[in-house]
């Protein structure tokens, strides 16, 4: 799939909740709590440098860690033995990303958060043309994938899930591979992990994240 066809999404109907500013987070990133997801609400809160997170699950909690994880497009660290694991799969875009998301949101993973409410927001951003995924099979079958939110030359990565050897892995691989196609800036990963680091990722200050996303976000893919 080439991201460069990919066709404009639809602005939803704005947001009746003001955002507090990413500065105002504590000392975990925590800006605020509450609002709700709806599209408009989604779209001004990654613009705005924030992202939805459950707090005691039930309440959504808006968040702005300092430092902030990044993935560098030039970045990225594919070893030999990940390129010959990425022989194995074949990787699609877009294709069934409910299941994609539902499948990061297994409660049985460690540290689960995805409740039906996100992925019910999360599907109707997906049918706006906001929030794509990327899909690995083996034999046919759904063995890993991530998702995440584009807007303009920015990048917002949310999950990913992987039940064979190195199926997330290969789906990042190919994720850096379309969003280099459209010139993406910025590939935002939220909190670094010991995983993301040993693809590429690094810890950026907040500052440096917030004047890097109003750059990504103020250009057009087209």
């Amino acid at each position: 799939m080439d991201w460069r066809t990919l066709p404009e999404p639809v602005e939803p109907p704005p947001s009746p909740w003001r955002m507090p500013g990413p500065e105002s987070a504590d000392r975990h990133g925590l800006c605020a709590v509450g609002a709700d997801l709806a599209p408009g609400t989604l779209l001004n809160a990654y613009r705005s440098g924030l992202f939805p997170m459950p707090v005691r699950k039930r309440t959504v909690g808006w968040w702005s860690p300092d430092p902030r994880g990044v993935l560098p497009l030039d970045g990225l660290r594919v070893t030999r033995s990940l390129r010959q694991s990425a022989r194995r799969y074949e990787v699609r875009h877009d294709t069934c990303f409910r299941e994609v998301m539902q499948r990061c949101g297994d409660p049985r993973r460690p540290h689960g958060w995805i409740t039906k409410d996100f992925v019910d927001a999360y599907d109707e951003l997906f049918r706006l043309g906001w929030v794509h995924s990327v899909e690995t099979y083996l034999d046919g079958v759904l063995v890993g994938g991530l998702y995440g939110v584009l807007i303009g030359r920015f990048f917002a990565g949310e999950s990913m899930f992987s039940t064979a050897r190195d199926a997330s892995k290969v789906a990042l691989v190919a994720l850096v591979e379309a969003l280099r196609q459209i010139d993406v800036e910025l590939l935002d990963v939220q909190w670094n992990t010991e995983h993301l680091a040993s693809m590429g990722a690094i810890d950026m200050p907040r500052p440096e994240y917030l004047a890097r996303l109003r750059a990504a976000i103020g250009t057009s893919r087209t």
